[in-house]
């Protein structure tokens, strides 16, 4: 061969597509391909297959396996000759290695491509079953099989059948097989077969006519006693076959398997018997059955065995799957199955999952399956076991959008195009996209795709899932708008009752309210109302993910009533990624948030993306104050000056529960934060924090209108509790002492009188009726507690303390930290108290005995009449105050000589303790692990009932929206009442231990 031709051969290789043009020329210049090398219709027909190097690789290896010279020579004269066999074969062999294997061990089934008649292009079972005829045994079977499946693949690759049509004939095809599979079980055990009626129930892709070229094969079998056989004899009969049945197809032979037969979807899974009578079916369904598997038997067809049987079954069961979307627990499974967990698919491979990844198969499938369980109780026409039937059923019904069905048709076919050609070129069972360049570049060209297949499939792919992705969710929604909207002519439109039932089976307990909530937001041709038809359809998503979806709708009206002339409003809700499902969240999640931005709606701005003041980040406590200083400073008084302290402490409350709220919810971009003792730390540090600005710019407002810039005594407040821990919650009063010291000169009595007036002052101020929630300030604390004075000078608390000190005043300064006012006289204050709580000899066995038992008398008698001990979180055992006081007592004990347990907060003397060997590491975890449960619950029930509270609620959605807060999905409000009882029990264990024990 010349140089000159060897160059023109290789450049026109490349130019048909050949991605090794070298050894495309050694195998067409070899003797199999000899008669025909020069034909141009032969490469012509290979440029035209999805990889033209492995097309002709798999033809000289066909040739090869020719058994005679003539055989050979009628192969390469019908290539040449028929156009259809040309195309078929090397489509075939240019897709699929393992049906080019099947084809060199049994090289005159290319026949089978030879036929190009109108009843060889759409075979259905009859036909398929005629194909497999002739098979004897397993081995057989599979020679038949893979050559009914060659005519498949071929016309599959051909284009002669869409995708849809392919996976049909795939279900017929494993019809035809089952029915096969089933025929030679009974051969050879004909007693067996006498015995009993067997029918075999096709499920998943089988049933619903929609197979993959390899999948498992779900199936169900039903069987019935023969007249005058003894049921269980039946039974073991009719198992003995179904068994054989799935041998036969599943187990590996010289010729390999054909798919794998699974039972499992059967009644009580794995544990449940193989097989079952139809009435044992029945009885499980109506007793025990859930959810998923009434949405399972959409798709339930018999397909082999008995066939009065087979629909005996169906006519029994297939009512009760249109009962289910009435059932008790429909709301709370549906929610559940909602939240599609993908933790099964490793990291590395999600991104490349076709069925199960984001934007995937499974997105479509299950959210038309939701849809015809909703809705096909009442409609007939949505019973369609199919997915894109029925997708086309629920559009034309206007159960979804026409253009949003006609988009999902679209991704859904190219998706599952794309897994039938990766199944295809090695039949095994995969979802997922291939890594290498010349998978992808096999995969892109066999999609049509043919200028730069690698880059345009890549593009094509993204694009179907994104589109899935953004319209899987919106399905549920957007028809409810178009129910209250006014629809272009011929347009379908939800029914008010089909509104009712999906706002029902989305957990809305008041549809009809939800509607006109819809109808107010989104009607009407101004800007705003199209701007909330595009938002409200994925808000909708987010409040049904939420304990109650109708707050959220209806929090949602009021802010956007309030705002909806705002121009941010809206365009932050629609631009800024993170804004939309925050406000949802917090909309959703209880009373208190939305009551506090009620009061002030622009302070929806913070659940934006914003830097600075926006976000959802807590603000250091030197920001807030001089935040709140400059805002009296600029008051005319100190009542205005005040009310400014306590607008900031409102904005700032709503700030410190929604991104509380956001960081428990966790969303779609970011999961909820697994450090449940970060989120208490983060509450109580900006609330404890708030409080102690909102203290010192309310102790500047009094002082200034009172005395102008300088008080006659120095003044501290002391914080004390949780709030003196940086433990405060939503709902905790500010548990303080008040110090002062008169100043040179001043007569005590008026420092006194002073002291006396600014304590009064901003304790009224703060609690004045008003649009912010009030704060409370409580010394009983103090020393003589409600008897004593509120106010002392320093050396009277002195004087008090080191003579009448008590062994709980000791305990309670454990606590104490100056929070506000005069630095240095909060420190001297400090600096008086340490030895007291710090005790140079720790305590004395009297003293122990004194804490032991006022903690029994505070249990017994603080305990509210009717409360169930073991739930409440301050009092309960194992609760915060078994906690707390276990703490302390080590603090007191062993402060003197550890410093590190000198700190007002809980869990950081815990930790030191554990550090310092008081006590083992799993005790400290123990006791954390409650300490943080309980104050998650108390802060829990606090957002959700907008008041506080230390037990959990009794009305169910609020306790719901507690487990909700806590990670608990919907229906799981018993788990958290399980785990709060063993967590508290295994604390109050190690509370005997260390706080009652010698």
């Amino acid at each position: 061969m010349t140089p000159g031709r060897r160059s023109s051969t290789f450049t026109r290789l490349l130019r048909h597509g050949f991605t090794d043009p070298s050894a495309a020329e050694r195998l067409l210049d070899g003797p199999e391909l000899a008669p025909v090398r020069n034909d141009p219709v032969l490469l012509e027909a290979l440029g035209a297959t999805a990889d033209p190097d492995l097309a002709l690789h798999g033809l000289v290896r066909l040739l090869e396996a020719q058994p005679t010279p003539t055989a050979h020579r009628e192969l390469l004269d019908t290539l040449i000759a028929a156009k259809p066999l040309r195309d078929r074969l090397l489509g075939v062999l240019g897709a699929s290695t393992a049906l080019a294997d099947h084809l060199t061990r049994h090289p005159t089934d290319w026949h089978a491509l030879v036929t190009y008649e109108p009843h060889d292009l759409h075979p259905g079972v009859t036909e398929f079953e005629r194909g497999l005829a002739e098979a004897t045994d397993p081995v057989t079977l599979r020679v038949a099989y893979r050559r009914c499946l060659l005519s498949l693949a071929a016309r599959d690759v051909c284009g002669t059948t869409d995708v849809a049509e392919t996976a049909g004939e795939l279900a017929d095809l494993a019809t035809a097989t089952l029915r096969t599979a089933l025929a030679l079980a009974t051969a050879a055990a004909p007693e067996d077969a006498a015995a009993c009626r067997l029918a075999v129930i096709a499920m998943g892709k089988c049933g619903g006519h929609e197979l993959n070229y390899v999948s498992d094969v779900d199936v169900i079998f039903v069987a019935e006693p023969t007249e005058g056989t003894p049921e269980q004899q039946a039974l073991r009969s009719a198992t003995k076959l179904a068994s054989h049945l799935m041998r036969i197809c599943s187990e590996t032979t010289v010729e390999g398997s054909i798919w794998p037969v699974d039972a499992n979807l059967r009644p009580e899974g794995r544990n449940g018997p193989l097989v079952r009578t139809l009435s044992s079916h029945v009885a499980y369904y109506q007793r025990w059955a859930k959810t998923w598997e009434f949405q399972a038997l959409l798709k339930a067809r018999p397909v082999a065995g008995d066939p009065a049987l087979g629909q005996a079954y169906l006519d029994a069961l297939h009512p009760l799957v249109w009962q289910a979307a009435e059932r008790e627990n429909f709301v709370p499974d549906v929610q559940k199955m909602r939240r599609r967990v993908v933790e099964n698919i490793p990291a590395a491979e999600i991104d490349r999952e076709l069925k199960l990844g984001p934007g995937g198969l499974r997105d479509v499938e299950f959210a038309v399956q939701l849809l015809q369980l909703v809705h096909g109780r009442t409609d007939p026409a949505l019973r369609s076991g199919t997915t894109l039937d029925a997708l086309g059923a629920l559009a034309a019904g206007g159960y979804v959008g026409r253009e949003d069905a006609a988009r999902l048709d679209e991704a859904y076919r190219f998706l599952r195009s794309m897994e039938h050609r990766i199944q295809l070129y090695r039949l095994r069972r995969t979802h997922l996209v291939p890594e290498a360049e010349a998978d992808l570049r096999r995969l892109g060209r066999s999609l049509g795709l043919r200028t730069d297949p690698v880059t345009e499939l890549t593009r094509e792919w993204k694009r179907h899932t994104t589109v899935v992705r953004r319209l899987h969710e919106k399905l549920f929604y957007r028809p409810l708008l178009d129910a209250v909207a006014q629809l272009a002519p011929g347009e379908a439109r939800l029914s008010a009752e089909a509104a009712r039932e999906r706002l029902i089976a989305l957990g809305y307990a008041d549809p009809a309210a939800a509607l006109r909530h819809l109808e107010a937001l989104a009607s009407g041709v101004t800007r705003k109302a199209a701007i909330q038809r595009t938002l409200l359809p994925v808000l909708l998503g987010w409040f049904a993910d939420s304990a109650d979806p109708d707050a959220g709708l209806l929090n949602f009206r009021k802010v956007s009533d309030a705002l909806g002339k705002t121009p941010w409003y809206l365009r932050l809700l629609r631009d800024e990624g993170a804004a939309a499902e925050n406000l949802a969240r917090v909309l959703s999640a209880g009373r208190l948030a939305p009551d506090l931005l009620m009061r002030a709606p622009e302070a929806v701005a913070l659940l934006g993306d914003g830097d600075g003041d926006g976000g959802l980040a807590p603000r250091q406590r030197a920001a807030l104050e001089q935040e709140i200083l400059a805002a009296v400073g600029r008051a005319e008084n100190a009542a205005q000056g005040v009310t400014a302290a306590r607008g900031v402490r409102r904005r700032e409350l709503f700030r410190t529960a929604a991104a509380d709220i956001v960081g428990s919810y966790g969303t779609e971009t970011s999961p909820a934060e697994a450090d449940q003792g970060a989120l208490v730390d983060r509450v109580g540090a900006a609330v404890s924090d708030l409080t102690k600005a909102t203290l010192a710019g309310t102790l500047r407002a009094v002082v200034r209108e009172g005395w102008g810039d300088t008080l006659p005594t120095r003044f501290a407040v002391i914080g004390m509790g949780r709030f003196g821990g940086h433990e405060l919650g939503y709902g905790s009063d500010a548990d303080v002492l008040f110090v002062h010291e008169p100043r040179e000169g001043v007569a005590e009595q008026e420092a006194a009188a002073a002291a006396n007036r600014v304590v009064a002052e901003m304790r009224r101020l703060l609690q004045l009726p008003s649009a912010d929630p009030p704060l409370l300030i409580d010394a009983d604390l103090r020393p003589e507690g409600k008897s004593g004075p509120l106010v002392r000078t320093l050396k009277s608390y002195e004087a008090y303390y080191r003579r009448w000190s008590l062994v709980w005043e000791s305990q309670a300064l454990l606590r104490a930290e100056p929070v506000a006012g005069d630095a240095d006289l909060g420190r001297r204050f400090v600096e008086l108290i340490d030895p007291l709580r710090y005790p140079a000899k720790g305590l004395t066995e009297d003293a122990v005995r004194e804490i032991r038992r006022l903690k029994a008398r505070m249990e017994s008698e603080r305990l509210p009449r009717g409360a169930d001990p073991k739930l409440h979180t301050k009092l309960g055992p194992g609760g915060l105050s078994d906690v707390e006081w276990t703490v302390q007592l080590l603090q007191l004990r062993h402060a003197h000589h550890e410093p590190g347990l000198r700190t007002t907060r809980t869990r950081e003397a815990l930790a030191a303790a554990r550090a310092a060997g008081l006590l083992s590491a799993e005790d400290a975890e123990i006791l954390d692990e409650a300490w943080v449960l309980a104050s998650r619950v108390r802060n829990a029930v606090m957002l959700v009932r907008g008041r506080a509270g230390d037990t959990f609620p009794t009305e169910p959605r609020e306790l719901a929206a507690v487990g909700r807060y806590l990670g608990y999905g919907a229906g799981h409000a018993g788990d958290m009442l399980d785990a709060y009882r063993r967590t508290t029990r295994r604390a109050r264990t190690v509370v005997e231990d260390l706080f009652y024990g010698d």
